[in-house]
């Protein structure tokens, strides 16, 4: 049975800033209902106030302690770790690490840096690997939607690093397990009894199904066609929209 939801953001409940027809309203009716949701994001270009901010803007009910991101879960590692990172970001993400130590770095953050996957950014961080700090990555993402067109992700410059230094990343954020019991644990359910509603079929579907919840691909956002075959195979609902994917998975009609 299910009982609650975690909401992929980008690409399910809006796209390019504009709500999905109804998204809005289904969010609302599910408040009223008491529906307990979590909002969950790998985001590498926005902070998780920006990220709330951005969602009452425009016209989501939710409140600070729904949104879950991954850059917030990561900061909290690398203060119970002890990290000092250099952070290869993108610059909007930066003020989510300005109170961490960043001097003499024993760990190297990647996430969607943007223009600053240059070459010299880059190498400094191969240095630093080489030197025995640790990799961290925010998803293995390898492309997002925006401005209606794919564009690369964090993850293959995550990998190339990987490679180049033979190491291996930690990753913090979906489709990472961890990630999503620690955003099932405030719900007060079972992690069986909470179904992921996502656009990524790797990250959302995937990575859900493999940490024990049910799962729902929707057609918006950067789905593909040739997600169905694989979300089908993870035994995942299909839904065209975020609408249908609640709708079918609580057998109403909101």
């Amino acid at each position: 049975m299910t009982k609650a939801i975690l909401f992929d953001i980008s690409g399910v409940l809006y796209i390019d800033g504009q709500p999905i027809p109804g998204a809005v309203e289904l969010i609302m009716m599910l408040r009223q209902h008491s529906v307990p949701m979590r909002f969950v994001t790998n985001t590498s270009r926005s902070t998780c106030q920006s990220v709330f901010d951005e969602l009452i803007r425009m016209g989501f009910d939710i409140k600070p302690e729904e949104v879950f991101t991954a850059p917030v879960a990561m900061k909290s590692l690398c203060q119970a770790k002890g990290y000092r990172p250099f952070c290869l970001i993108h610059p909007d993400l930066m003020p989510e690490f300005s109170d961490l130590d960043q001097s003499r770095p024993n760990a190297v953050i990647v996430t969607d840096a943007a223009d600053l996957f240059n070459y010299e950014q880059l190498n400094h961080a191969f240095s630093l690997l080489m030197d025995g700090a640790v990799l961290l990555g925010i998803g293995r993402n390898r492309y997002f939607k925006s401005v209606g067109r794919l564009q690369l992700d964090a993850g293959p410059f995550i990998q190339a690093l990987e490679y180049a230094a033979d190491v291996k990343a930690q990753i913090i954020g979906k489709p990472d397990t961890r990630f999503f019991h620690e955003a099932v644990s405030s719900l007060n359910v079972r992690p069986d009894e909470v179904i992921m509603i996502g656009d990524d079929v790797a990250a959302d579907v995937i990575g859900a199904i493999d940490a024990g919840l049910q799962a729902c691909l929707v057609r918006t956002g950067k789905f593909l066609p040739q997600d169905e075959a694989k979300a089908k195979a993870s035994n995942a609902l299909i839904a065209n929209s975020v609408v249908e994917a609640v709708n079918q998975a609580f057998d109403l009609d909101f």
